[in-house]
C-alpha cells in the first residue's frame, strides 16, 4: 500500500509509530453518526473503514503517513444520552477490546464528536459512563476532535464550546486538548499533520508512555467471547434441528395455509411500522418520525410469495417504561389489535430492534405490555429483530448469547422462534420469505391454530370504543360551546392584545414535544427539537 507523503522537506523529528483508537458517539437523529470512520479514511487519507454504515466491530488500519506507521482502530458508537444500559454488551465488549488490538496499548484516543452537536449534561453523564469501560488513564491520552463537513470557524467554535459547560468540562478534562478535522477536504495535509503533532506533544507530556492495558482483562474479555460462541453454536443447532422437524411436518400435511394474519408488537421506535412495509412491500404504513407516532391500530392487506397476508400495526410503548405509564387508549389499541383480523393473528411479531441493549427495563416493559394480549399469546409469537444491518458480521445467536438471560428468556418464551430483519434493505425478498415460512412452521406447531380471541372481551371492547366516542363528542361540543360564548363576550371589542403583548410558556416532562409545539405555534423552526435538556 502506497504511503502518505511528508507535505514538504525538513520534516523535524517524530515519533516513528503512532497506535490510535476511535471513539465516540452518534445521536438518534444523525444517521451518519459522529463521523468517525470518515475521520480514521481522513487522517490514513485512503478510504479503509467503510462509511456506508454503522461499524459493528473493531476495524483495524495502518498506513505510512507522513513519516509515521499509523494503526488506527475504529469501534462501535454509543447512543448519546443514553446511559450504557441501554448500549448492546457485544458493543461494550468491543468498545473495551479495542486497546488490545493495538499491542501493547494506545498512544491516544481520539473522542470524535460533530463541530455542531449540542452537549447537555445529559450527553456528559452518557460520555462518562461509556468511557468507564476503560480506566481513569484513559483521560492522560485522549484528544477531542471535532468532525466538520466545512471550513473550520475558530470562532463559532469557541462560542459553541462556551455555550456548553459540559462541553468546556470535556475539553478540560482532556488537558485542553482538542483539534478540528473537516472530513470533506482531504486536499489540506496541513489539518493532518498538525492533529499528529497534537498527539506527539501529548505522548511526550505522558514520558512517551502509552495507556497501559491489563492482561488480566484481555483474558477475561477472551474468555467472554468463546463462552458467547460456544451459547451461540448451541442455540443455532437447536433452532435448525426445530426448524427441520417442523419442515417435515408441513410436508406431510395436503395443503399449507395461503392466507396469513400477522399483528406486529413493540416499543415505540422498535421499527414496527417499517417492518410492516417490508414484509409488504411497500409503504402502506405511516413511518414514525418526531412530530408522529402509530396512535391507533392500522390494518393492511396484500398478496406475498404467493399467500394472502392481513398485516395489523399497532401503538408502540416506552421502551424501559412499566405497562402502568402507558396510555389506556395505547393499551386499549394493543388489545384491539388481535380482533383487527378476525377469527385471529396466526402469529404475533414481536419487534426488537438491535441497535439498544434488552436490559432488565425493556424486558420489563415486554412481559408487562405483552400480558395484555393473556399467557396463550407467547405459542403464537415470533420475535421479529429490526435494524439487521446493526449486527456487521455478527449472527444473531451471538446477539442473543452475548445479551444475557433477558434476551435469552424472551426467545425461550416464544418457542425459539425469531427472525431478522433489515428494513433498509427492502430489495432482499429473502428475509421476507423465510419470515413467512417460519410463521408457516408455527402454525404447524399449534395445529393450524391461530391466537383464539376471547368474544366477550371483543364485545366489552366494542362497549368501551362507543363510550369513549360518546365522551369525546361531548367533550367536543362542551370546548366549542365555550369557545362561542367566548366569542360572543368579545364581539366588538377592541383587540384585547397586541402581538408584542402575548406571552407563552411551555411546560411539560422530556420529550412531552414542547419544542415542536413552539415551533408549530411560532410557524417556523425557532426551537431546536434534538435532546437539550
Amino acid at each position: 500500500m502506497a504511503s502518505r507523503a511528508p507535505p514538504s522537506l525538513g520534516e523535524t523529528h517524530h515519533r516513528s509509530e503512532m497506535k490510535i483508537v476511535l471513539i465516540g458517539g452518534r445521536q438518534m437523529w444523525d444517521i451518519e453518526a459522529s463521523g468517525k470512520s470518515s475521520i480514521g479514511n481522513t487522517i490514513l487519507g485512503i478510504d479503509i473503514f467503510e462509511t456506508g454504515r454503522r461499524t459493528a466491530q473493531c476495524v483495524s488500519g495502518q498506513r505510512y503517513v507522513y513519516g509515521r506507521q499509523i494503526t488506527l482502530i475504529d469501534t462501535p458508537g454509543w447512543w448519546w444520552g443514553y446511559p450504557v444500559d441501554n448500549t448492546p454488551k457485544l458493543d461494550q465488549l468491543e468498545i473495551m477490546r479495542s486497546v488490545y488490538l493495538c499491542h501493547p496499548g494506545p498512544q491516544a484516543f481520539l473522542l470524535v464528536i460533530p463541530v455542531d452537536t449540542v452537549f447537555p449534561d445529559i450527553f456528559k453523564r452518557s460520555l462518562q459512563e461509556h468511557l468507564e469501560l476503560f480506566n481513569e488513564r484513559l483521560w492522560r491520552h485522549t484528544i477531542v476532535l471535532f468532525s466538520t463537513i466545512t471550513p473550520p470557524n475558530d470562532i463559532s467554535l469557541q462560542k459553541h464550546i462556551g455555550d456548553w459547560p459540559d462541553l468546556h468540562w470535556l475539553i478540560k478534562k482532556c488537558g485542553n486538548r482538542y483539534h478540528v478535522l473537516n472530513i470533506n477536504n482531504r486536499g489540506d495535509d496541513t489539518q493532518v499533520t498538525e492533529l499528529l503533532e497534537k498527539i506527539e506533544e501529548m505522548v511526550a507530556g505522558n514520558d512517551g508512555n502509552h495507556y497501559e492495558t491489563d492482561q488480566a482483562l484481555s483474558e477475561e474479555l477472551e474468555e467472554k467471547r468463546l463462552a458467547v460462541n460456544e451459547v451461540a453454536k448451541q442455540m443455532m443447532a437447536k433452532v435448525q434441528k426445530q426448524r427441520t422437524r417442523l419442515r417435515a411436518l408441513i410436508k406431510g400435511e395436503a395443503t399449507s395455509p395461503t392466507y396469513l394474519r400477522l399483528v406486529i408488537v413493540g416499543a415505540q421506535w422498535a421499527a414496527r411500522s417499517s417492518a410492516g412495509n417490508t414484509i409488504l412491500g411497500e409503504g402502506v404504513f405511516d413511518v414514525a418520525d418526531n412530530t408522529r407516532r402509530t396512535v391507533h391500530c392500522v390494518t393492511r392487506h396484500g398478496e406475498v410469495a404467493g399467500r394472502q397476508l392481513t398485516v395489523v400495526d399497532t401503538p408502540g410503548w416506552h421502551y424501559n417504561s412499566s405497562l402502568q405509564n402507558t396510555s389506556k387508549m395505547d393499551r386499549f389499541e394493543i388489545v384491539h389489535s388481535v380482533f383487527q383480523c378476525p377469527p385471529g393473528p396466526h402469529a404475533v411479531l414481536l419487534v426488537v430492534p438491535f441497535a439498544t441493549a434488552f436490559n432488565k427495563s425493556y424486558k420489563r416493559a415486554v412481559e408487562e405490555h405483552m400480558g395484555l394480549l393473556t399467557d396463550a399469546v407467547w405459542k403464537h409469537t415470533i420475535v421479529l429483530f429490526t435494524r439487521g444491518d446493526w449486527l456487521g458480521d455478527t449472527t444473531v445467536e451471538q446477539r442473543i448469547a452475548s445479551e444475557g438471560k433477558g434476551l435469552q428468556w424472551l426467545i425461550e418464551k416464544c418457542g425459539n422462534r425469531y427472525h431478522v430483519f433489515d428494513n433498509k434493505n427492502r430489495s432482499d425478498e429473502t428475509q421476507v420469505t423465510e419470515l413467512l415460512e417460519k410463521v408457516e412452521e408455527m402454525v404447524a406447531e399449534n395445529r393450524g391454530c391461530s391466537y383464539e380471541i376471547d368474544r366477550d372481551v371483543s364485545a366489552d371492547l366494542e362497549q368501551k370504543k362507543r363510550a369513549g366516542k360518546e365522551r369525546a363528542q361531548k367533550i367536543t361540543m362542551k370546548v366549542q360551546r365555550q369557545m362561542t360564548t367566548l366569542r360572543e363576550l368579545f364581539k366588538g371589542e377592541e383587540q384585547i392584545f397586541s402581538e408584542d403583548e402575548l406571552r407563552i410558556v411551555l411546560v411539560g416532562r422530556r420529550e412531552a414535544g414542547k419544542s415542536v409545539a413552539g415551533n408549530t405555534i411560532l410557524v417556523g423552526e425557532l426551537f431546536p427539537t434534538a435532546l437539550t435538556k
